[in-house]
């Protein structure tokens, strides 16, 4: 059966178009219940004895829940006890239309066979499907659509030949109106709080509930804390006319009372708005996109110095503005003031599911206590729960449901339990929920899209290939790397040039653009390194096993050969799909021993010769050009083969033969750049690096000046020249503390589309053009690289999304979120293993340097760690000395003693425990010795035998 829509279309150039759409009607959509006898399906998925009992629905049923159940309380929804729900194609229409996130985390559901949900396309069946009415609203058609299905169902079922009870169909829905009509016309219909909390046996399932708004009201005062958030239509006007600006939400780690909300501006230009006050910041959580209006001049504050943090026991609703929002009230310079505004209303709320632990009530009996996230800009959060004594001690997750304008909280409901807080899994499962890092194992969707085994190269697959089996190849990674990228050789050629290939995993050859693997790939992003443990961007089999180029075993690569003479200058570059099979995987060490015993002279170790040597000349002309060479503390851990702790912590050691593999790498980066750009100047993928403001390079100079040195940071040719001649004499370590601060200063490389960008310079290499094209097996950006240099030579072809540079743009920013949330991620590994290691070590005393001066403390570095850490000289135990702090200098005078950047000092190390969600590592300053401010050593107790490493 056949209807049609017809409405008309006001087009761009003020026409008016007529449109007409079929919409088809049919008899052969099935009910998908096991026990019907009607229906002609071959598979169903809701249960003939559905096991949910209830104190309200004693009789087997189903439950069709509407779209704004849906939305709300996807959390219960999700609960394994929740099962033979029908989800209408209304309701999944609305769903995707109004919620992209709980959209997909319905469909999951849906493909959860356990869970028993069936999607039924009301929307094209002959006898649910209906019209709107004159004068219905969308909205009230859609309701009525929803109870035409469920009477449709509960009619359905009753001739379904049955020795038992007919099964009964269950409509929840939160809206008064809809529910008055579906029991008007005879339907079965709760409130979903009263069915949920009508389930037997699972009370828990209570707290997962999102508070209905007379949930809300009940929770608030009647006192107004917060302006009234202003309607879209207000704020789009506001927007339009310029009284209004519109950013991010961005809060401080440091301080619950102050944030920023950054404004992109035309092009590069952006700037930041300061918020200060409870009032001001009017509800807004982290990330939220809000509307902002500047205040007068004459309100313009500084940033506050003062570090806040909501701690300690719930503040009432009621209470009056407490001496914290004075203490933000100093007066400043001038010049230090910011532009300063408040927030009017919000535009997108971005919550999610915040990890953290309950502060339980002190009141005994009572079901309301606060939740606190483990992200200090998170709010802290209200929520119900009768499991306040179980969940004591616990990392679990909570959900915000709204904010209202009587409540100094936000509201929310209990997710779910993560597990005991400071136990080693859940921790690592929280910074992976916590930095949005995909880490579900690989669903068989993805896993069907592997090649079975035993897997073999055929001749199929040789074609467009070249066979470089008979090379001398070889790969050089860190120890322990299965997922081996690339590998290089180096050979003499009969005219007496060289030959140099790099040879890098053809990723793209299993990965085929679309399928599930690819889109998960495509989500993942890149692969996530933690502490011990690794995230894969894509299926085992494939990262340590078909695609990682071991040693003496056949492998696909795609490969970049350059004829190169002994000056290093490149005479000709050719790219090709290969075969190789490579004659050693050897570690850092194992090659640059190899390269520095002189009795070896196999083919491998003239290889690793060949390549050192030009190397060392590509990186001096790369040096020449204006290419930085920056610094950054990294450590590594040994942990324990048993217990899997941390035992040692050493800051990784360089080698020429890191540098080797790096310069190749950014050799065959830059070539493929340049090839791929050529070929497709619209779509090219590629990376910059933009160059840093003035205003980055301020704390550079002043700490170089601090120390009688001059810097010039006109262009990054300028940085580094004088940054190789910074020098300062009987301070040896002043050379490596300048290039970790030049270091603080850079931005963010990013990826980005060719055709949507004009402004390809990368400042850090110095060169106009770049890419990423050696890591496709932790890298999705270089699985795209691959496809487009593989149509470029003609070895594969092209598909749409490949050519469409709005498609390519996009995926360009999911890959630079999900690759700055892996950074992230990967520090706060880093911070966990190492509060793990000072736990077993007590009090260490260690030399390190003043990195920052702040106004009441001293960031220090401890280079044998790589750690940083803050002395603060107020304490609240003891009386706090007399501190002035300079920031033209900066300087910071303690009672007589000046600290500056960069001064050696020797400090305390020790693991701060008090507060188990936020653990810290604190420092106590040794010497200088300061009077009433200085701690004396302690006595370090000498390491017991160390126990075997699992290196």
């Amino acid at each position: 059966m056949l209807k049609s829509k017809t409405f008309v279309k006001k087009t761009r150039s003020g026409g008016v178009m007529k449109i007409v759409r079929e919409h088809y009607l049919r008899d052969d959509i099935w009910c998908g219940s096991e026990v019907c006898t009607e229906c002609k399906q071959e598979s169903t998925a809701l249960q003939r004895d559905p096991c949910m009992e209830s104190n309200l629905c004693s009789y087997p049923h189903y439950v069709i829940p509407d779209t704004n159940v849906v939305l709300h309380q996807i959390d219960v929804l999700e609960d394994q006890v929740i099962r033979n729900v029908i989800i209408l194609q209304t309701v999944l229409a609305e769903v995707r239309h109004r919620s992209a996130p709980i959209y997909k985390r319905l469909k999951d559901i849906v493909h959860e066979k356990e869970k028993n949900f069936y999607t039924f396309t009301n929307e094209h069946h002959r006898e649910t499907f209906i019209e709107r009415e004159p004068g219905e609203s969308a909205n009230d058609r859609n309701d009525r659509a929803i109870r035409v299905a469920a009477k449709w169902y509960s009619e359905h079922l009753k001739k379904s030949e049955s020795d038992t009870d007919p099964l009964k169909v269950v409509l929840l829905t939160n809206d008064q109106g809809n529910k008055q009509k579906a029991e008007e016309s005879g339907l079965l219909v709760y409130k979903c709080e009263e069915y949920i909390k009508s389930l037997i046996g699972n009370p828990e399932l209570v707290d997962r509930l999102a508070l209905s708004n007379d949930d809300k009201n009940d929770i608030t005062s009647s006192k107004v804390l917060f302006p009234e958030h202003l309607p879209l239509s207000r704020i789009q006007a506001g927007l339009k006319n310029g009284t209004f600006l519109q950013g991010t939400f961005r809060a401080s780690r440091d301080n619950y009372l102050e944030a920023t909300v950054f404004v992109q501006g035309e092009g590069e230009e952006s700037t930041e708005v300061l918020i200060q006050g409870l009032q001001n910041l009017n509800r807004s959580v982290y990330q939220d996109v809000v509307a902002v209006q500047l205040l007068p001049r004459d309100q313009w504050v500084a940033p506050s110095s003062v570090v806040l943090q909501d701690e300690g026991a719930a503040k009432d609703d009621n209470e009056e503005e407490g001496e914290e929002e004075k203490e933000l009230r100093v007066s400043a310079a001038e010049a230090a003031r910011k532009p300063t505004g408040r927030v009017v209303g919000i535009i997108k709320r971005n919550w999610r599911p915040f990890c953290g632990m309950l502060n339980a009530s002190i009141i005994k009996e009572s079901t309301r206590h606060l939740f606190t996230p483990a992200d200090r800009r998170i709010p802290r959060i209200r929520i119900e729960t009768r499991q306040a004594d179980a969940l004591a001690g616990q990392r679990i997750m909570v959900a915000i449901d709204g904010w209202p304008k009587h409540s100094r909280y936000p509201n929310g409901h209990f997710v779910r339990t993560l597990g005991s807080a400071g136990d080693k899994e859940t921790e690592q499962q929280v910074l992976l929920l916590e930095h949005d890092v995909p880490h579900q194992a690989f669903s068989q969707a993805v896993l069907s899209f592997l090649p079975t085994m035993p897997w073999e190269i055929t001749p199929e697959v040789m074609v467009n290939r070249e066979d470089l089996r008979s090379l001398t190849v070889c790969s050089v990674d860190p120890p322990g790397c299965t997922d081996i990228d690339d590998a290089l050789h180096c050979r003499e050629l009969d005219n007496g040039n060289l030959e140099v290939g790099v040879h890098i995993a053809d990723v793209s050859h299993f990965i085929r653009p679309g399928n599930a693997m690819d889109k998960e790939a495509a989500n993942r992003g890149t692969t996530v390194y933690l502490c011990g443990k690794r995230i894969d961007m894509v299926p085992e089999l494939l990262s340590s096993n078909l695609c990682s180029l071991r040693s003496n075993v056949e492998r696909l690569a795609f490969s970049c050969i350059w004829e190169i003479n002994h000056e290093a200058e490149i005479l000709k570059t050719r790219f090709t799909k290969s075969v190789i099979k490579s004659k050693a995987s050897l570690t850092y060490a194992e090659a640059q021993m190899r390269i520095d015993d002189t009795t070896q002279t196999d083919d491998i170790t003239k290889n690793l010769r060949g390549l050192n040597k030009l190397a060392k000349i590509l990186k001096k002309h790369r040096i020449l050009k204006g290419a930085l060479t920056l610094s950054s503390l990294e450590v590594r851990f040994h942990i324990d083969s048993e217990t899997h702790d941390p035992i040692d912590l050493q800051t990784k050691e360089l080698m020429e033969t890191n540098s080797m593999v790096e310069e190749f790498m950014l050799l065959a980066n830059i070539s493929v750049a340049q090839k791929i750009f050529d070929e497709f100047p619209d779509c090219a993928m590629l990376r910059k690096h933009p160059a840093p403001p003035p205003s980055n390079y301020d704390i550079l100079l002043k700490a170089a000046k601090s120390k009688a040195v001059e810097i010039h940071t006109d262009s990054a040719k300028a940085l580094a020249d004088s940054l190789d001649v910074a020098r300062v004499d009987g301070f040896p370590y002043f050379n490596t503390l300048l290039r970790i601060l030049a270091t603080r200063c850079m931005m963010q490389a990013v990826y980005f589309c060719s055709g949507m960008d004009s402004d390809f310079h990368h400042y850090g290499l110095a060169s106009p053009i770049y890419t990423h094209f050696t890591s496709p097996i932790r890298r999705y950006a270089d699985i795209i690289v691959h496809r487009l240099l593989a149509v470029a030579i003609a070895a594969d072809k092209t598909y749409p999304d490949l050519m469409d540079k709005q498609k390519q743009s996009a995926l360009s920013n999911n890959l630079n979120y999900r690759h700055k949330m892996s950074q992230y991620a990967q520090r706060a590994s880093v911070a966990f293993h190492t509060q793990l290691f000072f736990k077993s070590r007590g009090i260490l005393n260690e030399e390190g340097f003043v990195l920052f001066v702040r106004k009441n403390a001293i960031i220090v570095l401890i280079p044998k760690f790589g750690l940083e850490g803050t002395v603060f000289f107020d304490s609240k135990n003891k009386a706090a000395p007399n501190v002035v702090f300079d920031e033209e200098g900066p300087s910071l005078t303690v009672e007589q003693h000046i600290f500056h950047m960069f001064d050696r000092v020797t400090v305390t190390i020790s693991l701060d425990a008090s507060n188990i969600q936020h653990q810290k590592i604190r420092m106590s300053l040794i010497e200088p010795v300061i009077p009433g401010v200085s701690v004396s050593a302690p006595e370090v107790e000498p390491l017991a035998k160390k126990p075997r490493l699992d290196r």
